[in-house]
């Protein structure tokens, strides 16, 4: 048997960046083969430097960064050999490899097109550049790679701007730009990050699809163990900068033998841990909640109802640009968002709303915030000083309102100002309604910053000194400035690694339990939801079509839309690998048929929740004896 080369053969890799007083080594000495037509995962921490070392290879770090070591090349087509480390950043001969024999996903697909270009121009280029085909020949091959990679209509993605697309749509779009030159090697940096489980899903699957049929090899950076049990044949564990441990997939996670690779699988929430276990990140945060608010102090000798929050039959509906004159184009063009919602939050419970992206979750959000009004439907907030209408409420009741529903963001960056402290940040909602003179703000700032585990010393830091838990944490502790009772979270811990998202989950647990919180949890994964939640309400195509106790809708699930959810859950385990199979087709069909039991969406008013018993409800028709449903 003719053992074929390695493709790439990376050697005593070194990359450092300068700063002042000295410098940053991002890699130091890494070493790893990439073989023809395997998957070889990159797996650790933001900040161990993988990305750092795919843009080393690729020759596009800055010119700032030191780099030194082998990356050698062996091109299957030719078999001729190079080291790309020793090539010109911006010569001919590095310029022909990339793009056309090494590609690149990048991790945010938003900031990696043009704005301002057509998706179709941006695919074309790469051709211009390393093809001699004609315009026709360029636009033929751009639109069948489109095709590939999963558009339906490729020749009208062609024509559209990146911000036309979704989130998924945009990836696929960065995958068909890497890989219309048909490269040996597709180096994929964090492809999936932020993206919906089941989007997630379809990506991988057809990263899967793309590497069978055009024989490459990937090199896939990522911190998330499910994704690498799903699909990778060797993997490499990273810690700043350096190989913690090597080796086939079965080695890795059959008998992981670094103390890093085992602290990185038990961060990951998976169904088969006990739900009271604690996950285990590999940095514990310390919370002090001494002198916040405690559970005697949010109640008192009050009687509080068993409910904090009723939504009944929320409805809101957007109307589309293209709908005629400044957007009022009638019914027939307006899109439902969200569409008669109803349920209830229960006083210190954790009620997880899970969905994909464009489900409503974040509209219903809003609505219950006040940030957007809604078309139809009742929220009542049930407080200390009788009940309020959230969707109404004016004057005095609104100032209330506004210290009793407090809010966590999905982009810490995004929400905390980059012009101010932290000191400033965390103060403010306090100096907004008048909570106490200045001395006694500030020692409740410190306190605040002390109950998610921050130092003192970050009082005068700003926003961008911080890691993103970091910012995460300090986003939460501006929502408990002012002693709220209910928590909103809109994908907290989407974007963040598996050991920092398993800093916050446990933060959250923790301060729930301390300070008699309540929590609406919005997350689209719902491993996580299971580590967090109480009762679980899972919406789709903004209905609520199963809402029930945790622990039915993950060993029970009846809804097919949920069992789907649940198959996209990529797990840390290489006995429960992504079956694509039932992940694989996107829900975005403009029909949808859940079987003899549910119903086309266009027959949406023929639809009920059916209580299948212990508030366990599904969506289904309104003929449908409960009876079938549990069977």
């Amino acid at each position: 048997m003719i053992k074929r080369p390695e493709l790439l053969h990376i050697e005593g890799l070194n990359v450092s960046f300068p700063v002042w007083g000295g410098s940053i080594h991002a890699v130091k000495n890494f070493g790893m083969s990439l073989r023809p037509g395997k998957v070889t995962a990159l797996v650790g921490e933001s900040g161990s430097g993988k990305s750092a070392l795919g843009r080393a290879v690729m020759g596009i770090e800055t010119e700032a960064a030191k780099i030194s070591g082998r990356a050698v090349f062996t091109d299957p087509a030719t078999g001729k050999s190079i080291d790309l480390l020793s090539l010109p950043k911006d010569g001919r001969q590095i310029r022909a490899i990339r793009g056309s024999r090494i590609g690149m996903i990048f991790q945010e697909p938003m900031t990696s097109f043009s704005p301002i270009h057509t998706v179709g121009d941006q695919i074309e280029e790469v051709l211009k550049i390393h093809t001699a085909m004609s315009t026709a020949e360029r636009r033929k091959a751009s639109e069948e790679m489109l095709g590939l990679v999963g558009f339906d209509n490729p020749a009208r993605v062609f024509d559209m701007y990146p911000f036309e697309l979704s989130g998924g749509m945009r990836q696929r779009a960065m995958i068909a730009m890497a890989l219309v030159c048909r490269p040996a090697l597709l180096i994929a940096d964090e492809p999936t990050t932020a993206l919906d489980v089941t989007i997630q899903a379809q990506i991988l699957k057809l990263l899967q699809d793309l590497q069978s049929q055009l024989g490459m090899a990937i090199m896939l950076i990522t911190h998330d163990l499910g994704v690498v049990a799903s699909m990778a044949d060797e993997v490499v564990v990273m810690y700043r900068g350096e190989v913690m441990e090597a080796g086939t997939a079965a080695d890795i996670f059959d008998d992981p033998q670094h103390a890093y690779t085992k602290g990185l699988m038990a961060a990951v929430p998976d169904f088969d841990r006990p739900r009271t276990e604690r996950l285990k990140p590999l940095r514990e945060i310390q919370v002090d909640t001494h002198g916040l608010m405690s559970k005697g102090r949010a109640i008192g000798n009050w009687q509080a109802p068993e409910v904090l929050l009723s939504v009944k039959h929320v409805t809101k509906t957007f109307a589309s640009k293209r709908s005629g004159s400044f957007g009022f184009g009638g019914n027939s063009a307006r899109t439902v968002a969200v569409n008669d919602v109803s349920f209830d939050i229960k006083r210190g419970e954790t009620l997880g709303l899970v969905g994909e992206s464009g489900c409503g979750k974040t509209t219903l959000s809003k609505i219950l915030m006040r940030g957007l009004s809604a078309d139809h439907g009742e929220v009542t907030y049930h407080g200390e000083n009788g009940p309020i209408d959230v969707l109404h409420a004016k004057g005095d009741a609104m100032q209330e309102l506004r210290t009793r529903l407090q809010m966590v963001f999905q982009d810490p960056v995004s929400s905390l100002s980059p012009r101010m402290p932290v000191q400033h940040i965390v103060r403010e909602p306090l100096d907004i309604h008048g909570r106490g003179d200045k001395k006694k703000r500030q020692e409740q700032v410190r306190k605040l910053i002390n109950a998610v585990g921050l130092p003192d010393a970050a009082l005068m830091r700003y926003p961008h000194s911080f890691s993103g838990g970091q910012r995460q944490r300090i986003g939460i502790a501006r929502a408990l400035a002012l002693g709220p009772d209910l928590l909103i979270c809109d994908e907290p811990v989407s974007a963040l690694d598996v050991s920092i998202q398993a800093q916050i989950l446990n933060l959250m647990k923790d301060l729930k339990q301390e300070l008699g919180l309540t929590y609406l949890f919005i997350s689209h994964n719902l491993a996580v939801v299971n580590y967090m939640a109480d009762r679980v309400a899972v919406m789709y195509a903004g209905r609520i079509v199963e809402i029930g106790p945790c622990e039915t809708i993950m060993r029970k699930p009846v809804h097919p839309y949920t069992k789907k959810l649940l198959a996209a859950v990529p797990l840390p385990s290489l006995d429960h690998k992504l079956d694509f199979g039932l992940t694989g087709t996107s829900t975005s069909a403009s029909k949808k048929i859940w079987g003899k039991q549910f119903i086309e969406e266009k027959d949406s008013d023929n639809l009920t929740h059916i209580d299948l018993g212990g508030g366990h409800l599904v969506l289904a028709q309104k003929n449908v004896d409960a009876r079938e449903l549990s069977a």
